[in-house]
Parts: structure tokens; sequence; C-alpha cells
């Protein structure tokens, strides 16, 4: 059998086109070069979740871009955000092991059709099914990549959020057409974009539709328009305090993307501020999805006190804090509030219970 050090390798020895992209806190590309640097123990992973790298890998055939194959895997890292070599390496055993078994005498190391990996990771350990809400991201997202269609459901999202029907009429719009709708935000040339309408229907949407447009956005970058769009539609509903915590949740995936400013910042610190600071749907969005803006240390400050007294209790605590020390730079900032003379008599107590627990 064939060996190869790295997935990358392996990969690159086949005659398939391919990207990889980080499938954790929201979907972003990590370039090849740069995955298999992390593969091989140079660098730490960059986003991980959950103490995991969690991956897709979407492989095509240029001549029959529709019959992609797509690998979705979860890798454990060390405790420095390393990838488990060990790990890495019964990866690779099993995955060679299943490929050789099904393509019978065929050698590994000479170029194949991407289409005849498709059932590679079949009980394999490290594979994983996500969600239908990351699946249908994904999907809008490798059908842009390939330049293939959206879904069925596309153009009837298109024209829900163009304003070309009623907007109480959403009972009719298909989860997997918003998600095309707004993964196709990005990278669009014509005289009207989907962002610009979204940005500008984004405010006057009802809440099922907005949340799961919300939901959707954190696996872009929103320009200026609809940044301004999210943030105003932020601001308002946390100064009314008349929706649910699971729509500001929502926003603040939505939020998550945005660039840093202090705009943005203040928005996140009036949420924390407000009767939704200790809900467990707002802790949670915070935490995993707006995990960048939390080095701000005034912002971080807020949101420890915020988690110490948040409606779940010490297990809430517990959780957030164990995913949150595991990203480099928030270890170190997250220490230094815990050593704070300053901190509360309840950060403290949620401190001592955590340690307690032997979390850390």
């Amino acid at each position: 059998m064939a060996h190869f050090e790295t997935l990358t390798d392996f990969i690159r020895q086949t005659d398939a086109q391919f990207r990889i992209f980080d499938m954790g806190r929201c979907i972003s590309k990590l370039s090849p070069d740069s995955f298999r640097q992390m593969e091989m123990g140079h660098v730490p992973y960059p986003k991980p979740f959950l103490h995991q790298a969690w991956v897709a890998v979407l492989m095509w055939n240029p001549k029959r871009a529709e019959e992609n194959v797509v690998w979705f895997l979860k890798l454990p890292l060390d405790e420095q955000g390393f990838l488990v070599q060990a790990a890495r390496d019964d990866f690779l055993n099993r995955l060679l092991q299943n490929l050789s078994n099904s393509m019978g005498k065929a050698p590994l190391d000479q170029p194949a059709d991407a289409t005849e990996y498709r059932d590679a990771l079949k009980d394999n350990p490290f594979s994983f099914t996500p969600d239908q809400e990351k699946m249908a991201a994904f999907h809008a997202t490798a059908t842009l990549t390939t330049r293939q269609p959206a879904s069925s459901f596309y153009d009837t999202a298109r024209s829900y959020f163009h304003g070309k029907s009623d907007l109480s009429d959403w009972n009719t719009l298909g989860y997997q057409g918003i998600a095309d709708y707004v993964i196709r935000c990005q990278g669009e040339s014509g005289k009207v974009s989907n962002e610009e309408k979204l940005a500008s229907i984004f405010n006057q949407l009802p809440d099922t539709p907005l949340e799961a447009a919300a939901t959707f956005i954190e696996h872009i970058q929103p320009a200026t328009a609809l940044t301004q769009s999210i943030l105003l539609k932020l601001n308002t509903v946390v100064s009314e305090e008349q929706v649910s915590a699971n729509q500001i949740g929502a926003l603040l995936r939505a939020v998550s993307q945005c660039p840093e400013t202090d705009e943005k910042i203040a928005a996140l610190t009036a949420v924390l501020n407000s009767g939704y600071g200790t809900e467990a749907e707002v802790i949670a969005a915070l935490a995993s999805r707006c995990w960048a803006s939390l080095q701000y240390p005034e912002l971080l400050k807020l949101f420890l006190e915020k988690l110490a007294i948040n409606q779940t209790g010490q297990e809430c605590f517990n959780r957030v804090m164990a995913d949150l020390m595991f990203i480099p730079t928030l270890r170190a900032l997250t220490l230094q509030q815990f050593r704070s003379p300053e901190r509360s008599e309840e950060l403290s107590q949620a401190i001592g219970g955590m340690f307690g627990d032997g979390f850390l």
C-alpha cells in the first residue's frame, strides 16, 4: 500500500481539485499548504472547537464538478492545539485501507477519479455528520465553490428576500434555499446583489426568516451595509427586550464575522448588560461565535462576570471555559482576568468551582 505522510499529500496525487474548510465555529476556508503544516504538527490548529479540529474536504473532477465528494473529519487536538499525531496516523491508515479494499489492485499513488473515494470514510471513527443547519450551509458553499447551480429552493428564496413577495409569506421558503441565498451574497457580480437586498430588507423580516438568515450569515463576511443592518437590528431588539434569547443568539451569530469595530464591541457590551446577558443561548453564541471579540479585555471581563452568574449554573461556566481556554490568545487573557483583584465574589466562586471539578 502506498504511504502518505498527510491527507493533503494523498489528495494532491489524485486528479481531483479540492478545497479544505474549517467546520467548527463557522465554515471558513483553510489553504492546503496551511492545513498540511497543521497535519505535520508544525503549527496549531487555528480555530479549535470542543478540543477538536472539525474539517470538511471537498473534492471534484473538473470535468464532472457536480459529482463531488465530501469528507467530514473531526481530529483530536492536544492541550496546545496541535493535531494528535497518533490519531492522524490512525485516520490515514483506516482511510487508505478502505480505499485499498474498495479499489482492489488499483495503485493508490496513481491518479483516480474523485468519485471513487465517496465511501472511503465508512466506519471511520474520525468522520462526523454535520447538523442540518451546518449541512445546508456547506452544501450552499460547495455548489458555489464548484460553480454549480444552487438548489431548487434558491429562486423562491431570492424572490422573497428581493421583496417580490409579501414578507409574511415565508412559509414557502425552503431551509436550503435560504442557505443558498445567504452564501451567494459572497463573490457576486451584477446590478443588484443578494447582499444589498438582504441589507435593505433585514430589519423588516419576520422572526422566523430573520433568525434563519442570521444563522447563515455567520458563514460569510458581511460588507458595510449588511453589517450596519445587523447591528441596528441587534441594538434595537436588545433595548426593547421583547424578543426571545434565541433571536439574540441568532443575531450574535450574524454579527460574529463582521469587522471588529468599536460599534460592534459596543453592541456586544449592550447585550451583556441587558437582561439577556445571563441567558444560556446568548452565552453560547458569544463564546462559540464571537470569541474573537472577547480578545478585547473589557468585553472579556464583562463576559466572565455574566458567565459566572449565568442562568444554567456552574456546569455552563465549566463547559464554556474549557472551550475558550483552549484558544491560546483567550487562555492568556482569561488567566489575567482570573488573577484580577477586581473580580467579583461570584466570579471567584465560579473559578473555584471549575478548578474543583478538575476541568483545567
